[in-house]
């Protein structure tokens, strides 16, 4: 298996890791995202967006094995790139977690592209 190959992987699980926090722990985002829900469908939100729809993005390329379900991953996360990098500037938003998620994003996006 090739460095590259092991690297979309590695971004898959990260993605499906990223849905089970979501989903199992939605309050604990909040650190990192400055998402908070204050009550019950707020909370069910978190657990189905981010948790459900990060789970089925990264189960995806693992479950179908086509390079083309790692390159849709990684064009999602090259659009987060780009709605971030917006958001960022629109909403003068610069904390370091938004510059953290930046970088993985363009990494993750480019490496699951190739």
């Amino acid at each position: 298996m090739m460095f590259l190959e092991i690297l979309q992987i590695v971004f898959a699980v990260g993605t499906i890791v990223t849905g089970l926090v979501s989903l199992i722990l939605p309050r604990s985002v909040q650190g990192f995202t400055g998402l908070s829900a204050p009550g019950p469908r707020g909370i069910t939100e978190i657990r189905a967006v981010l948790g459900g729809a990060f789970i089925g993005l990264g189960l995806a390329p693992l479950v179908l094995g086509v390079q083309a379900a790692y390159q849709m991953l990684g064009i999602t996360y090259l659009v987060i790139f780009v709605a971030r990098s917006a958001g960022m500037v629109l909403d003068r938003s610069f904390e370091q977690s938004n510059w953290i998620s930046l970088a993985v994003e363009i990494v993750a996006g480019v490496v699951l592209i190739l």
